[in-house]
């Protein structure tokens, strides 16, 4: 059966969009809400191992192996290492929120696509950036200098005093994903199916974090409660399985540049949850922030016209 690619975005593309970037933009707050009862770490492994056996199940109804026959050389490698980058990744998401507001630390893990920009070139021919990108990174990063600063002199510096260990946290987060994403590009795990690649990811989580955890010395209660049962599951089977197989489906069926836009609204949504559930404050800094890296977002994932 042929894959069947489509060159714009129609309405059942962009309904799928919207719904990942808000749940994506939803699930920062509800980690932070869940945090008082779970511990970060913890609770990272808790989504993981979940998600680890949603996407083992579905792999299998799919057909795809889960075990290394018939991959290229050096996948398991690939595998391994993009894996413990994702596992570092959410480590310091889960860890930061219990420092900094859900909308500051979405506005610094969404640079991701900048520090991509960067890298990526080092590693891929024909990923240089040009023209309008380039003022679109430098934008991005001014973004991060204003909200940095708003951090430790603007309001939120009252009320979460270490808000900017959050911040680095966060920026480091962005790397992190932008390092994963050099991994599957630049080795040979990018040429095994993007379900296998999403199992790596999550089944090394599940191995690497509780160790972590342990290392942190957090607490493990399994007795959630109903709302912290609620939280966990939508983490794992709406975050980190649906929405990332609904993600690799339109970026095999649809362009990536237009899809790719998209990302910038996830911050927006991060900032409006965590202003109407946490009661977050929405500074003037955070939102020239949170407009340069959205626009610095765009302007990346422009392509020039071709000659």
């Amino acid at each position: 059966m042929s894959l069947t690619r489509k060159n714009h975005l129609d309405t059942l593309a962009i309904s799928l969009l919207l719904a990942c970037c808000m749940l994506w933009g939803f699930q920062q707050v509800l980690v932070k809400t869940t945090v008082t009862e779970v511990a970060p770490v913890f609770q990272a492994f808790v989504r993981f191992a979940l998600a680890t056996m949603a996407v083992a199940a579905w792999c299998l109804w799919r057909g795809v192996p889960l075990g290394s026959a018939g991959e290229p050389v050096g996948a398991v490698r690939g595998g391994l290492l993009a894996g413990a980058l994702f596992a570092a990744e959410f480590a310091c998401i889960y860890i930061g929120l219990q420092y900094t507001t859900a909308s500051r630390l979405t506005v610094f893990l969404y640079c991701a696509p900048f520090w991509m920009a960067i890298l990526l070139p080092r590693f891929i021919p024909g990923e240089d950036l040009r023209g309008w990108q380039w003022v679109g990174l430098a934008g991005a990063f001014v973004g991060v200098g204003l909200a940095m600063g708003d951090g430790l002199l603007g309001p939120a510096n009252a009320a979460l005093p270490r808000a900017w260990v959050g911040d680095l946290l966060g920026l480091l987060g962005g790397l992190l994903w932008a390092l994963t994403t050099v991994v599957i590009r630049s080795t040979p795990l990018g040429h095994v199916a993007p379900a296998k690649q999403l199992f790596y990811q999550v089944a090394v989580s599940t191995a690497v974090l509780p160790l972590l955890s342990l290392a942190l010395g957090e607490r493990w209660d399994f007795h959630f409660s109903a709302f912290a049962t609620m939280s966990l599951l939508v983490q794992a089977l709406l975050g980190a399985f649906a929405s990332y197989l609904a993600w690799m489906w339109m970026l095999a069926h649809y362009p990536a540049t237009k899809i790719s836009v998209f990302v910038f609204l996830t911050p927006v949504f991060a900032l409006m949850f965590g202003a109407w559930w946490l009661g977050e404050p929405v500074t003037p800094g955070l939102l020239a922030a949170l407009t340069l890296v959205a626009a610095g977002i765009v302007l990346v994932n422009r392509r020039p016209a071709a000659a």
